[in-house]
């Protein structure tokens, strides 16, 4: 008996040791999975969407209403509006069909958030018939507008939900802020096991309307719309069989130490006090930096292996030799099926497919999303997603990259597995059967063709 007691006494630390292991090593990974089980993209009814219709005309009018602008600043909107890609039936808030983007109040931006927020939310529950009291995590990211109490404070209260949730509200973080809060979710799942997790991500557009005259800054009202996503997410395996995607790989990179990446896209006021967001030349390279950035951490974990020696042999190679060869490009085709890019502009688009050697059809969604929706922000990669469902692109096992774009400056990207094939129209519903259209070109081009006449670059009137 004494020799069992003094056996235990030395093999209690082993056990305590191959315990630790156990569950550090095996359980926990076991739980670090992260399934989004569906997600809503904001669209409004038929009704709603003809009183808040942004088409050219539309535009055009809300251009003509700024008392601000010379006969240059009017050439440069509307060359940027026929130009950017973006379609006739696209949404803007409320306060600007109304005729007050000079006097938004906090009731209009709450208004706003409302209505994108809950509509989702809604839609969410009813469709997934998981109860607002079963969520154990809420994060809501809207960078441009911050209130007191917080948003995901408004929707714990409209919700009456648990109050031990794990709430977080994230501001000014971009357009790639949903992928910031998805990644949040994944790092909180690692520690808390079997839960519910919703992300809400939109922007607030009505409240922060530009109304000076610098170039810089009146992009952003001709490329953003209303729009937004809600999504629920779960590590619980018992809920695998629900779900419709899992996420593999999430990787995020921030160029915030460097001042030309800072300052690309940036809030900011005109010499006049005008609030806008400002746009400069550098975030083009900001961009392109912060990408590669990404990409140096995301592609030894998406390529198998020989894509890997591939390139390190052709590089290998052209640095030998100095030479060029078309094959010296990763081929993140080896790795992924789909590509799901933000639709930040058709800029955006057309360099990152440029970039990554993709073609149109790899291209297709996020220019289709832009035509439809526009850049509704940290939103616009889920109505991108939805295209591709939409079109019956995404079957089981498929894999498809995420890459997202925004101010400080980020690059979020993220690998998500396809759980089992997706076919639902969603907030496409009504339109996919139209969509690609033979041709996006505005039908407004012959209409404001006078905006290209240079002789005109010199005239000024007030």
């Amino acid at each position: 008996m004494e020799f069992f007691m003094e056996s235990l006494l030395y093999l209690l630390p082993l056990f305590y040791i191959i315990f630790y292991l156990c569950n550090n090593l095996v359980f926990r990974k076991r739980n670090q999975c992260c399934y989004m089980l569906a997600y809503e993209c904001y669209k409004l009814t038929d009704d709603e969407e003809a009183s808040r219709r942004l088409d050219s005309q539309s535009c055009a009018k809300i251009v003509f209403r700024n008392k601000n602008l010379g006969l240059e600043e009017y050439r440069f909107l509307l060359q940027t509006i026929v130009n950017s890609g973006i379609g006739e039936e696209t949404c803007g808030p409320k306060n600007i069909m109304e005729e007050r983007e000079d006097s938004a109040s906090l009731t209009d931006a709450l208004w706003e958030m409302d209505d994108i927020i809950f509509t989702t939310l809604d839609r969410l529950f009813s469709r997934t018939g998981i109860s607002p009291s079963e969520i154990d995590i809420l994060v809501v990211n809207v960078s441009l507008f911050s209130t007191f109490p917080s948003l995901t404070s408004r929707v714990m209260n409209r919700y009456k939900m648990r109050d031990d949730v794990k709430a977080f509200n994230l501001s000014g973080m971009g357009c790639s802020a949903s992928l910031v809060a998805v990644d949040l979710v994944q790092q909180l799942f690692k520690n808390y096991n079997n839960k519910l997790a919703i992300v809400v991500s939109t922007e607030c557009m009505g409240s922060n309307w530009y109304c000076g005259k610098e170039k810089s800054m009146m992009l952003s009202n001709c490329l953003f719309r209303s729009g937004g996503c809600s999504m629920l997410l779960t590590n619980n395996k018992s809920l695998k069989n629900r779900a419709i995607l899992k996420l593999k790989y999430s990787v995020r990179t921030h160029l915030g130490s460097n001042d030309e990446a800072y300052g690309c896209c940036i809030q900011d006021e005109d010499v006049d006090g005008y609030r806008g967001f400002r746009l400069t030349k550098k975030l083009t390279k900001s961009a392109a930096q912060a990408f590669t950035n990404s990409l140096q951490v995301l592609v030894p974990k998406i390529l198998p292996l020989r894509e890997l020696l591939r390139y390190a042999i052709v590089s290998y190679y052209r640095n030998y030799t100095k030479t060029s060869t078309k094959s010296q490009m990763i081929n993140l085709r080896t790795g992924v099926e789909h590509f799901c890019i933000h639709p930040g502009g058709r800029a955006v688009i057309d360099g990152l497919g440029k970039s990554l050697e993709l073609n149109e059809y790899d291209l297709e969604p996020a220019r289709m999303a832009l035509h439809r929706f526009g850049n509704t922000s940290a939103g616009g990669l889920w109505y991108v997603l939805g295209y591709m469902e939409a079109k019956k692109r995404l079957k089981k096992g498929d894999r498809i990259l995420m890459i997202s774009l925004g101010a400080g400056f980020k690059c979020n990207n993220c690998v998500w597995e396809v759980i089992t094939d997706l076919e639902d129209v969603n907030v496409w519903k009504d339109c996919i059967h139209r969509y690609p259209p033979k041709s996006i070109i505005n039908p407004f081009v012959e209409k404001y063709s006078w905006i290209n006449d240079e002789y005109l670059s010199f005239v000024r009137f007030h």
